[in-house]
């Protein structure tokens, strides 16, 4: 007598979970944010929303968890590209920020991928709306830095670090304030869309960056 294969639950939750993803995804980007609803999201996914409240609180938290799903596939599509804000892996198996011993250089690489992020079209639209939301929404802004930020800025911080114990950043420089005269630009310049965002004004933020970081004659 043939057997009968008992129903795989973890599949058909990971389905579930995907379907839920790629619903609420689309729902920013078609509907923007404030219109995308719990609701909407089931019903896009084909799941019961009570699926949902399952698995996540609120449907800012269903709209996080999807966006670094995307995220990653995204970075697996690309053959290991940089995670949202330039991360990038540096030959072992955790990543890192290139380290190749020429600061600039590395820094030019890393902020030409957080260009090329922030240009994609499968992300703008919700890290539109996950960075705007987090403006109005302190507890959304907090997951935000949180889960996706700091993890990432770590990895400048380490690299900056690196960069000082071999000389070529001044002792005196607080790695984390460093960073941000490399993000800070290049994101007033995407949220606002005063000039294009491009791979010569990543460089030239480099190139400006790295002026005042390194040691003086």
């Amino acid at each position: 007598m043939a057997t009968t294969r008992a129903p795989d639950a973890g599949r058909r939750s990971d389905r579930s979970r995907r379907a839920i993803h790629d619903a609420a995804l689309a729902l920013v980007t078609e509907e923007g944010y404030r219109r995308t609803t719990i609701e909407g999201i089931a019903a896009r996914a084909g799941v019961g929303k009570q699926t949902i409240y399952r698995w996540w609180p609120s449907k800012a938290a269903v709209l996080m968890d999807a966006f670094l799903d995307l995220a990653g596939r995204t970075a697996e599509e690309s053959g290991g590209a940089p995670e949202p804000d330039g991360a990038a892996p540096s030959g072992g198996s955790a990543p890192g920020l290139p380290d190749t011993g020429d600061l600039a250089a590395d820094l030019r690489t890393v902020l030409r991928a957080t260009v090329d992020e922030l240009n994609n079209p499968v992300l703008e639209a919700v890290t539109r709306a996950l960075t705007a939301e987090g403006i109005v929404d302190p507890k959304l802004g907090a997951e935000f830095v949180q889960r996706l930020l700091d993890p990432q800025l770590a990895l400048y911080v380490t690299r900056l670090r690196a960069a000082q114990e071999a000389g070529h950043v001044r002792a005196d420089v607080d790695p984390r304030i460093a960073l941000e005269l490399l993000i800070g630009p290049l994101m007033h310049r995407w949220l606002l869309r005063t000039l294009p965002l491009t791979h010569a004004y990543a460089d030239e933020v480099v190139d400006y960056a790295v002026g005042g970081l390194t040691p003086r004659a």
